[in-house]
C-alpha cells in the first residue's frame, strides 16, 4: 500500500540549477479478518503447583521426574473454524531437556532447572472423538502426534486423516510431564522457585 502525502510547492530561484535525487521505500499493511473468533480456556486457571521439594530428594546424576499433572483445555469458537494450537515458551532458553520442552527458569547462577512437556489426550470436537495432528513446516505436511509446544502447530483431524477440520467446540486433556535437572548441576544452597510459564495460542488457518 502506498501513501501519498501532499505538500505545498514553493518555487525558488537560484543562479545555478540544482539536481534533485528522489528515493523511496514501500510500506505494507497486512492482516486477516476472520469470520469467527475462538477463545481457549484451561481449567484451574492454568496453574500447576508442585509445592516444596527437598533438594535431598532430587536425583543427583539423572533428571528427577515429578508426578504427571493434568488439566482440561477447551476452545470455543463462534462458528466452525479452521485453527491450530501452539505455545509460546515464556521461559525460552531455560529448558534443560529437549528443545521442544518448556523451560522452568534458572537458578541465580544461570543453571537450567529442567523442563516440562505438554501432550493432548482424549480430544473431542463438537461431541465426536477426534485425533490431533502436528506440523513442523507451517502446515505443509502433517503427522499424528499428541504434542503441544512452541516448535509445531497442532490441529484437529477426523479418523485416520491428516487434514485439519473446522471445529466449533474442542476439548482435550493437557498432560504435563515435568523433569528437574540433576541436582549435581544445580546450586541449591537457597530456595529456588520452579518458574515455568507458557502461553497457549489459537492460530487461524
Amino acid at each position: 500500500m502506498h501513501f501519498l502525502h501532499a505538500m505545498p510547492l514553493v518555487a525558488c530561484l537560484f543562479s545555478t540549477p540544482i539536481a534533485l535525487a528522489a528515493s523511496s521505500t514501500d510500506l505494507a499493511v497486512k492482516g486477516t479478518i476472520t469470520p469467527s473468533a475462538c477463545a481457549p480456556l484451561i481449567s484451574g486457571g492454568g496453574t500447576v503447583d508442585f509445592g516444596k521439594m527437598a533438594a535431598k530428594d532430587l536425583n543427583a546424576e539423572q533428571f528427577t521426574s515429578l508426578s504427571n499433572q493434568s488439566m482440561q483445555l477447551s476452545v470455543r469458537c463462534e462458528a466452525p473454524t479452521f485453527f491450530t494450537l501452539n505455545t509460546v515458551d515464556n521461559r525460552a532458553g531455560s529448558s534443560a531437556n529437549h528443545p521442544e520442552w518448556h523451560g522452568l527458569g534458572m537458578t541465580a547462577q544461570g543453571e537450567k532447572l529442567g523442563g516440562s512437556a505438554f501432550h493432548l489426550y482424549t480430544p473431542v470436537a463438537d461431541g465426536v472423538a477426534v485425533r490431533t495432528i502436528t506440523s513442523g513446516d507451517g502446515g505443509v505436511t502433517w503427522s499424528p502426534t499428541s504434542m503441544l509446544n512452541h516448535t509445531v502447530l497442532t490441529a484437529i483431524a477426523m479418523g485416520n486423516q491428516l487434514v485439519p477440520i473446522a471445529v466449533r467446540d474442542f476439548d482435550a486433556e493437557i498432560r504435563l510431564y515435568t523433569h528437574i535437572a540433576p541436582s549435581s548441576s544445580l546450586t541449591l544452597t537457597d530456595e529456588v522457585p520452579v518458574d515455568g510459564h507458557a502461553t497457549v495460542q489459537v492460530n487461524y488457518l
